[in-house]
């Protein structure tokens, strides 16, 4: 192990999300005199009661990110969880400030609000100059986001993401973008037939090294209490692996992701998605090199326009877009409840103990593995949550602690902005509200479930139409004459007195029922 320097000029702080080995943190790293900085904190993984896999994803990253600092010959602060009696970064911080005395810090700004103000507390409080740099794994900075943004009442993705485009030159023709049309959503929105997806291939799968055995025992035994499980642990950890992930995604399953991207199946986690969120997020991969392998392999002829624009989409637009949407608004972005809801999340979220199948699918696959494709978490989990009124800052919790790619910068306004409409139309115009038949369309959920899709009322009625007609009436007032809301509303109209009443019933009996469970 590379010994510390007599001298310490500065430490480079890496938090468990920034597993970038070409960060600009690194950028003037002189070893006679620096040093990397890392700690495993029990706070981490307790200030939501997070899922054992993504305990384990944090971890098992870090720790093979430390064994390629030592290997550079880069002298190394680490302290592992059980070793020291810091239970938060800023306490770990703040002791080897006064242990080691550094004249600076240097970070990259962390993806957590709470986080960031923990170590700028700590570095004042020490009286300590911090050099804060810019984060280059992302293609559009806080600063230019806030540029663009600026005067705009209205953020939508859509105008971002052609912004973004054209910026970066990725599926642009000149001016104009690739294929004459900038999105092709309406070829994207497939479902499968009765027969189901077929014989799909099974993602690349990376079995646990000794390092990340370690920590999956770890997990096991220190956050025994937490929910979720480790038995199917299989994520990429490092650079490698990521773009073998990579790799795979695009070989096996990236023809078909634009099609099927919406589309939910039994038993089916993964379909044609690309498993790549973790990897990403804790960015042991660039942004930039996943899009431009998947725009070469539309020009290669491998996978059509389509199905590569709605998986550009995805990382240049939302990944982007969320981003900078998060630390435009934080801090008051987690106060946002802009419907009023105050119901509290159902039990059932944390078991996926329920008599709906789609729930018991969606919860269930992401107690198992950590993981849930973007129409699982927004036309599922998130769906119910919106209908039934769940408290905006509890569904962001329990999104934030299940799943293994959750980062607050990224999670946070997908919940509250995209899937609750908590900020009140700052990133969607109108809320993502549907009945049981837009997923019965979407899949098979239904089709083993007892509940009714097209059912209101009645004990059969699926929960999912109940509050969904619910939900319109709770908000008729505000979206009635809305112009991108108004058809769903009118048809709130139609309906008889007496049954607008039997659904009102019925909704506050769930509703009841449901919060006698959460307790």
């Amino acid at each position: 192990m590379q010994p510390l320097p007599a001298r310490l000029r500065r430490l480079h702080l890496v938090l468990g999300d920034q597993l970038d080995r070409d960060s600009a943190l690194f950028d003037d790293f002189d070893p006679a005199c620096d040093a990397v900085w890392m700690a495993e904190v029990a706070d981490e993984s307790t200030h939501v009661w997070s899922h054992k896999a993504r305990i384990a994803v944090f971890l098992a990253g870090m720790r093979h990110f430390a064994q390629d600092q030592r290997a550079q010959g880069r002298a190394l602060v680490y302290h592992r969880l059980g070793e020291h009696a810091h239970a938060d970064l800023g306490s770990a911080l703040a002791a080897d400030i006064a242990r080691l005395k550094p004249a600076e810090l240097c970070w990259v700004r962390p993806g957590d609000w709470r986080v960031w103000q923990s170590l700028l507390a700590v570095a004042a409080e020490a009286g300590l100059a911090v050099i804060e740099r810019e984060d280059r794994h992302f293609l559009c900075t806080i600063d230019d986001y806030a540029g663009w943004a600026r005067g705009k009442k209205e953020l939508r993705l859509e105008f971002f993401y052609r912004w973004l485009r054209q910026r970066h030159d990725v599926l642009m023709n000149g001016r104009e973008p690739a294929g004459g049309q900038w999105n092709f959503d309406a070829d994207n929105r497939e479902s499968f037939d009765a027969r189901g997806p077929g014989l799909l291939p099974a993602p690349v799968a990376f079995e646990p090294d000794a390092i990340t055995a370690e920590v999956l025992a770890l997990v096991d035994e220190r956050f025994a209490g937490h929910p979720g499980e480790l038995a199917h642990f299989d994520w990429p950890l490092t650079p490698a692996q990521a773009e073998e992930a990579l790799e795979d995604f695009i070989r096996h399953r990236l023809p078909l992701f634009g099609r099927y991207q919406d589309a939910m199946w039994t038993d089916e986690p993964w379909l044609y998605h690309s498993r790549l969120s973790v990897a990403l997020n804790l960015k042991l991969i660039p942004p930039r090199r996943v899009i431009d392998a998947a725009v070469q392999a539309w020009r290669d002829g491998h996978a059509p326009l389509a199905a590569v624009e709605g998986f550009v989409r995805q990382i240049l637009g939302w990944r982007e877009y969320v981003r900078g949407l998060y630390w435009l608004r934080m801090p008051v972005y987690l106060d946002d409840n802009a419907l009023g809801a105050e119901a509290p999340l159902p039990d059932f979220f944390w078991t996926g103990d329920t008599d709906m199948q789609c729930l018991k699918q969606a919860i269930g696959q992401t107690l198992r593995y950590g993981y849930a494709h973007h129409i699982q978490r927004l036309m599922v989990t998130g769906l119910f949550a919106l209908l039934l009124g769940v408290r905006p800052r509890e569904v962001h919790a329990w999104y934030l602690a299940v799943y293994v790619d959750a980062v607050e910068w990224v999670e946070l306004p997908n919940v509250l902005g995209m899937s609750q409409f908590a900020d009140g139309g700052v990133m969607a115009s109108k809320p993502y509200c549907a009945s049981g038949k837009y997923i019965q369309r979407m899949g098979n959920y239904c089709s083993g479930c007892r509940f009714k899709p097209d059912e209101a009322v009645g004990p059969k009625a699926c929960p999912f139409t109940t509050l969904y007609w619910d939900f319109l009436e709770r908000h008729e007032q505000r979206f009635a004459k809305h112009p991108r809301a108004a058809l769903q509303w009118r048809s709130l109209e139609r309906l008889p007195e007496a049954k607008r009443a039997a659904i009102r019933e019925q909704a506050q009996a769930l509703r009841q029922q449901l919060a006698a469970a959460a307790g």
